[in-house]
């Protein structure tokens, strides 16, 4: 795919709750980094209904001054969810290349134009970021619970996608990519780059490095939930992509039993 002004105009989705402290860095590293890509860019921030949320409000309004950047709240009595955010960014954009990085400045803006690369060449449906191969990794130093907990996470999702990071929130999706499958995905799951991965039938997975950072502000939002929502979340997954197959096992199963019953019987 040849390069043209179109196709790079990029939005970039940053879902938030109480996430106010890192907006104007988040902003001005973003906008750095594209623009010295040649890249234009389209900020939204998807904000769900906090404390922060005026503050917030506040800041973009300020920003909005200097960059492309906008804020759409969502009220606590209209949903809550981090995947049901990003998905309600999506559908806000202006432009047809997709990303979603975390707030919390654990996801470097300065990794954004790598990450789009992959989609604005068409060498791959879906484009994520990887702690897990050359180049990547984490940036401090993570408890033990923490690094048994993401590669436990990501062994479980392993037989639903070919990529080494499946549990990274930092990815890149063409539009019409995301429109294969968006009617199908859950607003609920927590891991939003798997659900989209598992449901708009991304056969062509990139992972790009990239090194994780420390927070500098707010406070994580893993919880024991989050880790139930997942669960729940995999369940959902393998029936959609394996249903067939199971099925087909039970069936052969079941026929096996059937078959050596008689025998028995007659013994």
């Amino acid at each position: 795919m040849v390069l043209t002004r179109s196709n790079k105009k990029i939005t970039v989705v940053v879902p938030t709750y109480n996430e106010a402290e890192n907006l104007e860095e988040l902003t001005r590293r973003l906008f750095t980094a594209t623009r010295d890509a040649g890249l234009e860019v389209e900020l939204i921030v998807a904000d769900d209904e906090s404390i922060g949320t005026k503050k917030s409000e506040e800041i973009v309004a300020e920003l909005a001054k200097g960059y492309n950047i906008r804020i759409h709240v969502r009220r606590s009595s209209e949903g809550r969810g981090l995947s049901s955010a990003v998905l309600l960014g999506f559908g806000l954009a202006s432009h047809d290349i997709l990303v979603c990085m975390d707030a919390d400045l654990q996801h470097e803006p300065e990794a954004v134009p790598a990450m789009v690369q992959p989609i604005l060449t068409g060498r791959a449906d879906f484009a994520i970021g990887s702690r897990h191969i050359d180049q990547g990794g984490v940036g401090f130093e993570w408890s033990i619970i923490r690094r048994i907990i993401s590669r436990g996470a990501t062994l479980l999702a392993r037989p639903l996608t070919s990529s080494t990071d499946p549990m990274s929130g930092f990815f890149c999706i063409h539009k019409t990519t995301l429109n294969k499958g968006l009617h199908l995905c859950n607003p609920r799951g927590f891991k939003i780059a798997l659900e989209l991965m598992v449901r708009c039938q991304c056969s062509s997975v990139k992972d790009v490095p990239i090194v994780f950072r420390e927070r500098l502000a707010g406070e994580s939002k893993l919880s024991m939930k989050q880790n139930i929502e997942y669960i729940k979340q995999l369940v959902a997954l393998y029936i959609f992509l394996y249903g067939r197959l199971m099925l087909a096992l039970l069936f052969l199963f079941f026929a096996l039993v059937l078959s050596i019953f008689p025998f028995y019987k007659k013994k």
